[in-house]
């Protein structure tokens, strides 16, 4: 049987019950009597001593009758809850006793009286020597007349009556450890409620989720520990989701770039082989193949690229440089593609030199990425204009075309993996939609931010911030 967390609360709260009940009927009970009797024996040896110094003596000084100090007797012994109040002589002899009065005659001696019987205290628990039914506390206090122990004033007072008394005050223990129980009882509804409910439906979602059921819901009701916690499983299993869904959308996409030309060079060579495609073709068709191998290489890379840009704890070597140069050389890198196509470049470039902080081998990619995106969309007699512009203490750089434009329902999802718009699928032929993943991740990287603001048919603006080089700020300031 599954033991949970809920039984295991249950079995203690049960145990606190039955250990509590044993207890204070074991442990309690005997240290309540313990205290009752000691505090009935202090309160009787007060008496008794009380009585041996008062009226005891004034009887043995005749200065009293003996049937006065008997009434006196009688009257406190109602007082002190009937117990029997005594003088016995040392040799035994009864002299009075508050429970009925003892004729001159009658002589009552009790059988083996021996007061050294307290050992040292001042009182003694038996039946007296026999003369009492049941167990009884006595107290004795000499009582001294001329420098000697005239007799003995003896207080009796029935165990039971001690047992009844510390039976009244264990069952307020009863009732406190009652009272315990039921408070106990709504800490453990409470924590039913606010703990182990909840608890249980994350536990429920765990076994959903570990079973790959990603789409299950719930929720729980909380603003404290507990509700952040099934928030954060919740959200957790979205993200999951949300990875599985890219993943299955990544292997897709992936499948059908690389298919797409493997099966064209397959096609063709093919042709040749079987005489399909006549040996004066061959060139031709030659020329084809290698620009879908080169589009293979192109993809591989930028996902090896993709690859390393995600890895955790990636390392960026980040120098000062400058910006301005690093355009400078990018631009020139596409003259030759710039001519065929008639293209212009127009750089407006803030100072003649602008140091920033960063990687330069990385945006220097991003600058080759976006620049090439420009160029592949932009019409023949038109304008690409690269633009930095300096704010605080960040460098604003700004690759902007005068080509197709991308459709505003397209411009949040151009940075996803091999994402392609449908007006750029006729356009970009070897195109592999992975560019632009690459630019985000390096300036996310950086800790920088790139956005994109497009019109169709007017073109495309991609603005990216780089940080400005310490050395630029105090330049500035001396």
């Amino acid at each position: 049987m599954k033991r949970t967390l809920y039984l295991k609360f249950l079995i203690a709260y049960l145990l606190f019950g039955i250990f509590g009940f044993i207890m204070v009927a074991t442990f309690v009970s005997n240290m309540t009597f313990e205290h009752c009797r000691r505090a009935k024996a202090e309160n009787l040896y007060s008496e008794a001593t009380l009585i041996a110094n008062t009226y005891a003596a004034d009887l043995y000084n005749s200065e009293t009758s003996l049937e006065t100090v008997y009434r006196q007797l009688a009257a406190l012994s109602k007082y002190m809850n009937g117990a029997d109040v005594w003088i016995v002589n040392p040799s035994g002899r009864l002299v009075i006793d508050s429970a009925h009065m003892i004729d001159q005659n009658e002589e009552i001696i009790v059988d083996g009286f021996d007061p050294t019987i307290t050992a040292g205290s001042y009182y003694t628990i038996g039946n007296f020597w026999g003369y009492f039914p049941e167990d009884v506390l006595s107290v004795f206090a000499p009582i001294t007349a001329n420098y000697k122990v005239q007799a003995y004033v003896i207080i009796h007072m029935p165990v039971s009556t001690i047992k009844k008394e510390a039976d009244e005050y264990l069952n307020i223990s009863y009732l406190m450890l009652l009272v315990m129980f039921l408070l106990s009882l709504i800490i453990l509804i409470f924590f039913t409620e606010l703990v182990y409910i909840p608890l249980r439906r994350i536990t429920i979602a765990t076994e959903q989720y570990a079973s790959g059921n990603m789409d299950y819901e719930f929720s729980v009701e909380s603003e404290d520990e507990m509700g952040y916690l099934a928030a954060s499983l919740s959200y957790m299993a979205g993200e999951i989701a949300r990875q599985e869904e890219d993943q299955k959308k990544f292997v897709a996409n992936v499948s059908h770039d690389f298919r797409s030309p493997l099966t064209s060079i397959r096609g063709y060579l093919e042709a040749m082989l079987d005489g399909t495609i006549p040996p004066e073709m061959y060139e031709k068709y030659l020329k084809i193949v290698l620009n879908e191998t080169e589009r293979l290489t192109k993809l591989t890379n930028g996902l090896l690229t993709l690859n390393n840009l995600n890895a955790r704890g990636m390392l960026l070597e980040r120098t000062d440089f400058d910006i301005n140069q690093v355009i400078r050389n990018t631009a020139a890198s596409f003259e030759m593609t710039c001519r065929d196509k008639t293209i212009a470049i127009e750089l407006v470039l803030t100072d003649d030199k602008m140091l920033v902080n960063a990687d330069m081998t990385k945006i220097q990619q991003v600058l080759y990425n976006l620049l090439d995106n420009a160029i592949k969309f932009s019409h023949h007699d038109s304008v690409i204009k690269i633009e930095t512009t300096e704010k605080r203490s960040k460098v604003f750089v700004s690759v902007k075309d005068s080509g197709i434009g991308i459709p505003k329902e397209d411009q949040k999802m151009v940075w996803e993996r091999f994402y392609k718009s449908d007006a750029s699928r006729g356009k970009d032929k070897k195109g592999t939609g992975l560019g632009l993943s690459i630019v985000k991740e390096i300036i996310k990287a950086h800790g920088e931010n790139i956005n994109c603001i497009s019109t169709v048919g007017v073109g495309t603006e991609f603005i990216f911030s780089i940080p400005k080089a310490k050395s630029m700020d105090q330049g500035e300031e001396i």
